[in-house]
């Protein structure tokens, strides 16, 4: 056979081995892009039911109460605007519509049901209803209970729980935890907001407060020592803390020489009338037993070694001598 014959099919053949091989690699891949499967979308990340439920909930808003002065405004009709006083019953008289109760409602409930009484009445097509509360019938709060100037004070508008008991000075020592604020528009269910010393959780109490509302500051509770000690006196648990005996007798100063401190006990008030509870108070001073924690209204009663009667005082003697004695220390 010719050399050049050779040559020629040798190049054949080898031309159509690779026209096969690039046949055969892109059915491949034709078919892995048929056959492969969407990459799995990643799951949408649901928020927090503790963040999705703050996000829904409404801002706190004042509601319109009798004797309150609004200003209604249709936009863009420049003779509408009206300034009406709500009536005792809680009414307002508007041109076109006459009556419209909004006693209760927010400002934007307000602008709904006026905007809904004017198209109903064929008065305007949609129209854009704004209310403003000009002016509320009562213009201050009252900050009542364990405060350092208890009063009523100014407020045109929203301020927050902080800036009302700072207008009155703060808390007294005396002050508990809770405070109990009624809105005007609720006054039967008022809200009770427990303050706290931790400075991550006290932007929770710091609640929004309105002209007309009230502000009671609640009393500490009180732990009477009294007996053998230098100075038998009731002891406030300052803004609502915990306190245990060791405390308790720290603020009286300690006891006297002649304690009988064996004898000591706690006159706790319960359901079933006050009961005695003995107190190892000895131990106690000397670490050798675990310190007692106290509740709003006990009394400890430390007796005199001296007097052999002492120890065995009657409940109702020692609550009256506590009683006698309701001294606040701050």
């Amino acid at each position: 056979m010719p050399r050049s014959i050779l040559i020629i099919r040798q190049f054949s053949l080898i031309t159509t081995l690779l026209v096969l091989s690039t046949l055969t690699l892109t059915a491949n891949a034709w078919s892995d892009d048929q056959g492969a499967a969407p990459a799995p979308a990643k799951p949408a990340v649901s928020p927090a039911p503790e963040a999705a439920a703050e996000a829904s909930a409404p801002p706190s808003v004042p509601a319109i109460g009798g004797g309150d002065l609004l200003k209604v405004t249709v936009l863009g009709v420049t003779d509408s605007d009206q300034e009406v006083r709500v009536s005792s019953e809680g009414n307002i008289f508007l041109n076109l519509v006459g009556s419209v109760h909004v006693a209760g409602l927010t400002s934007e409930q307000a602008q709904a049901t006026i905007a809904g009484k004017m198209s109903a009445g064929g008065f305007y097509n949609d129209p854009q209803v704004a209310v403003f509360i000009k002016e509320y019938a009562t213009q201050g709060v009252s900050v009542l209970g364990e405060v350092q100037r208890p009063g009523v004070y100014p407020l045109l508008g929203a301020r927050s729980l902080f800036d009302v008991l700072s207008l009155a000075g703060g808390t007294t020592p005396k002050a508990g935890q809770i405070i109990n604020i009624t809105h005007r528009d609720h006054p039967q269910a008022p809200i009770a907001v427990s303050l706290t010393n931790d400075a991550a959780k006290s932007a929770h109490s710091n609640v929004r407060i309105f002209p007309g509302d009230t502000v009671m500051v609640s009393k500490a509770g009180i732990v009477y020592v009294v007996g053998d000690v230098h100075r038998p006196s009731g002891v406030v648990m300052e803004n609502g803390t915990q306190m245990t005996v060791l405390q308790a007798i720290a603020m009286v100063e300690g006891t006297n020489s002649t304690a009988s401190l064996n004898n000591a006990k706690i006159i706790r008030k319960g359901p079933d009338g006050p009961k005695e509870l003995p107190l190892q108070l000895k131990k106690i001073l000397n670490a050798k037993a675990p310190d007692v924690p106290l509740q709003a209204e006990d009394i400890i009663f430390v007796p005199g070694s001296a007097a052999k009667g002492a120890a065995k005082r009657g409940v109702e003697a020692i609550i009256q001598i506590a009683t006698g004695m309701a001294i606040y220390r701050p």
